[in-house]
């Protein structure tokens, strides 16, 4: 006996409607809130010129990741964190992140060449920097483990209801990580108050994202937990403001995580060892002219009625803060050899 069809159920989405947050404005920075991005910026952008130099003269050691490049998504992002309220962590390419957080660049760069007065006391390297004063929670060497790190801290902001947002980095590699869907879901689940920053420099190590990512838009990749995206122009620091604004105002506001994709480019290789043979001069040439971060904030300032001779003044206060950076990492001593059973566990058992 032929069974009678049931009737056609309506059409349903397969998304269901739900509140996004708005589309980021450009941010409209003073000219005074500019001058101090473009000083942070290229504080990153010498600081780093100067700890490769360093590492060719064999002052800094193991691996060595520079942020030249995409100075615009740190000082962007982080110009909108209240430090000692907000948390930030990081993967391995975390020099830039500590110096737009405020940190004194002398710890750094002695903690790049291992020193006792490094800001980790010389044992975590250009990897593995630690700032519990500013809530900076690292530079992590494991791909991808800063993310469900980061979904912990946001969970202890939650939990002590501090109004604290954590902002997680990761990159475009990282983003094929099996943890971070884990983190994702989780923080949806509980609407953690996390900002996921992926930093899409189009290349894992050496790999492309179109060789990589079977999704390269990545701003996406939440959308299977409903935790809504954002692309960014992240060469452009006053685009990553204005979107770092919407981010932090969504996860204030209880809305749980939310992920900003950062599109941005490195112009040195993965690491100092690396000589990225996986792309062509033209290709890095074609970003340092048209669209390096530094120079499109210099042409805005000028535009604003800043005089060139000013920003060389600039230009050259931070050539002499870094000069002095590298100065007192040189010469500060190595730690004691005792201190290698220090620092091993929180509390003694």
């Amino acid at each position: 006996m032929a069974r009678t069809p049931k009737k056609a159920a309506e059409a349903v989405p397969l998304t269901p409607n739900r509140e996004r947050p708005p589309e980021p404005q450009r941010y409209q920075a003073s000219k005074e809130e500019l001058l101090g991005f473009y000083r942070q910026m290229l504080l990153i952008r010498r600081f780093e010129e100067r700890a490769g130099q360093l590492y060719g003269l064999g002052f800094i050691g193991g691996f060595c990741h520079l942020y030249i490049g995409q100075e615009a998504v740190a000082v962007g992002l982080q110009s909108a964190m209240e430090v000692g309220k907000d948390s930030v962590i990081t993967g391995y390419r975390d020099h830039g992140h500590m110096l737009a957080y405020g940190i004194d660049p002398k710890v750094i760069m002695a903690e790049l060449t291992g020193r006792a007065a490094g800001i980790s006391k010389g044992k975590g390297g250009s990897m593995h920097m630690f700032s519990v004063e500013h809530g900076f929670y690292g530079g992590h060497g494991i791909v991808g483990a800063q993310v469900s790190l980061g979904t912990g801290l946001a969970f202890k902001h939650q939990y002590s209801a501090d109004g604290g947002v954590c902002l997680s980095y990761f990159g475009d590699g990282a983003a094929n990580q099996g943890q971070v869907y884990e983190s994702f879901n989780m923080a949806e689940l509980w609407k953690l108050p996390v900002i996921y920053a992926i930093e899409n420099n189009h290349y894992a190590m050496g790999t492309s994202v179109e060789r990589s990512a079977s999704e390269p838009e990545f701003y996406r990749r939440g959308e299977s937990f409903r935790i809504p995206g954002i692309q960014v122009d992240g060469m452009d620091v006053l685009a990553v403001r204005g979107a770092a604004q919407v981010a932090l105002d969504w996860t204030r506001a209880g809305k749980g995580p939310i992920i900003l994709e950062l599109k941005t480019y490195r112009y040195r290789g993965h690491s100092m060892s690396d000589p990225a043979k996986y792309r062509t001069r033209e290709e890095v040439q074609s970003y340092r002219e048209n669209q390096d971060p530094i120079q499109r904030a210099e042409k805005e300032l000028v535009a604003m009625g800043v005089a060139e001779e000013e920003l060389k003044a600039i230009d050259k206060e931070i050539k002499d803060i870094v000069v002095e950076a590298a100065k007192f990492a040189e010469e500060a001593p190595e730690p004691e050899a005792a201190e290698l059973y220090t620092d091993v566990l929180v509390e003694n058992y």
